[in-house]
């Protein structure tokens, strides 16, 4: 007579262990291509957020503002170079054109803008502060504009070298070009981004 015996315990075993060695490869799989993807969003997201601060840079830059003669609102180019947490670093403060926001007309379209480096959790972040020339309320909030960078780095041309440092006070006027170079982290290893920009208007 036939005799449905049914699976022994070995043959259980085996299956057992076969399943989960078929499951932990494919949970495997599964978590590389997902941190795969999450490492290329977030590689992404830094280099928008790169270009995006260089490009507001470079133009601040080239629409920089300087009138020796004009005492009661000192225009100014300012480039400080220091050393921030072991780190060579400059801060920026420019004079420049802004459009003025449309809910507030009062805005005169010139703002002082200025960017340092700061440190928050053990992490650099560039920061970005604005005002406008001729407000009344001269304090004003550092808004984060770059996070995770490594260094933040201007210099200027003076027409026949780079220099970092530089004051229109000192100098009487802007600089004939301006280099900013940005240092990121990038997968353990520090990428380097440069741009150049010129100002418009000779100041002198």
């Amino acid at each position: 007579m036939w005799r449905n015996s049914g699976f022994t315990l070995l043959e259980v075993l085996i299956a057992v262990i076969l399943l989960g060695i078929l499951s932990t490869a494919l949970y495997g799989s599964y978590f590389s291509v997902m941190r795969a993807r999450d490492r290329a969003s977030s590689g992404m997201e830094s280099r928008r957020e790169l270009g995006a601060t260089l490009d507001l840079i470079r133009r601040e830059v080239s629409s920089a503002q300087f009138n020796p003669t004009d005492k009661l609102h000192p225009l100014k180019f300012v480039v400080e170079d220091r050393d921030n947490f072991g780190t060579q670093s400059s801060t920026l403060e420019l004079t420049t054109l802004a459009p003025p926001a449309v809910q507030n007309f009062s805005e005169s379209g010139i703002v002082v803008v200025t960017y340092r480096i700061a440190e928050k959790d053990k992490k650099l972040t560039l920061t970005r502060q604005e005002r406008d020339l001729f407000s009344e309320d001269s304090a004003s909030r550092a808004y984060p504009q770059m996070e995770q960078i490594s260094s933040f780095l201007v210099e200027c041309y003076d027409g026949s070298k780079w220099v970092k440092s530089w004051d229109t006070a000192i100098n009487n006027k802007l600089p004939a070009s301006v280099r900013v170079t940005i240092q990121v982290e990038e997968e353990g290893k520090t990428s380097e981004f440069t741009m150049l920009s010129t100002p418009r208007v000779s100041g002198s």
